[in-house]
């Protein structure tokens, strides 16, 4: 798990695992008490300076000792029926990774459109057998990451909580975050043409999220998100080209 002043989400993200699970915080070091309660949880904690999302992931799978890994955020938690599936998995030996669906929160309600359902990814996998994947690979500024494995990768079915953004401006704060640290892996990469035809496809986006993922069934909130999304790639080449 990486963490960065979590304090007040990382006990309930603890506390839904298994309760005899080796628990591995890697954290940034944190100026709250983030590292504390991780450490009277029974974690293991090894504070690093931050060095981007991507090497940070890969550096804190390297240190884990046992033979499979789930890799978990702060702002996620197991649902008991996801705990339960995990420890009573019995992988064969040609199985390598498993992917877990996410039920992404804004603002208390569980999204269910808008392209964020079912939000399926690989977070448990045999030590080894993942690299990591992400955009701005091999830099300061790589986000989205995902693993990739080789071998077979089987679905579970129960899913996994995210609860990132608790209010408008959580997701604001958020949203502005990481146009800016991805902007910043694309600078001097963007041309006028590529920032015009990012803009003009803002709608085009927007309409498909609302209407094509329906969105629009999640109301307000769901209308929200739709159009956060189709605008991240605009502003992320903005950014670039302009800030």
């Amino acid at each position: 798990m990486l963490t960065k002043d979590e304090e007040s989400r990382i006990e309930r993200c603890l506390r839904s695992l298994p309760d005899d699970a080796p628990r591995l915080v890697y954290d940034a070091e944190s100026t709250d008490a983030t590292a504390s309660i991780a450490r009277a949880l029974g974690a293991e904690v090894v504070s690093q300076p931050w060095s981007g999302f991507s090497k940070a992931r890969t550096d804190a799978a390297a240190l884990v000792r046992t033979p499979w890994i789930f890799m978990l955020d702060a702002d996620e938690r197991l649902t008991p029926e996801l705990r339960a599936e995990i420890m009573a998995l019995q992988p064969q030996a040609d199985i390598n990774a498993y992917s877990v669906a996410r039920m992404n929160f804004f603002c208390g309600r569980w999204i269910r459109g808008a392209g964020w359902w079912p939000d399926r990814l690989i977070r448990l996998f045999r030590k080894g057998s993942a690299v990591l994947d992400a955009r701005n690979q091999d830099s300061a500024q790589a986000l989205h990451e995902t693993w990739r494995v080789s071998g077979a990768c089987v679905q579970l079915n129960a899913p996994l909580e995210h609860r990132s953004y608790d209010d408008v401006l959580t997701y604001r704060r958020k949203f502005a975050r990481y146009t800016a640290i991805e902007a910043e892996g694309v600078r001097g990469k963007v041309g006028l043409w590529s920032l015009v035809s990012a803009l003009a496809m803002v709608p085009v986006r927007a309409l498909w999220l609302l209407i094509g993922r329906r969105g629009l069934l999640d109301g307000w909130r769901g209308a929200y998100v739709c159009a956060g999304s189709a605008c991240y790639p605009a502003a992320v080449k903005w950014k670039a080209r302009l800030g």
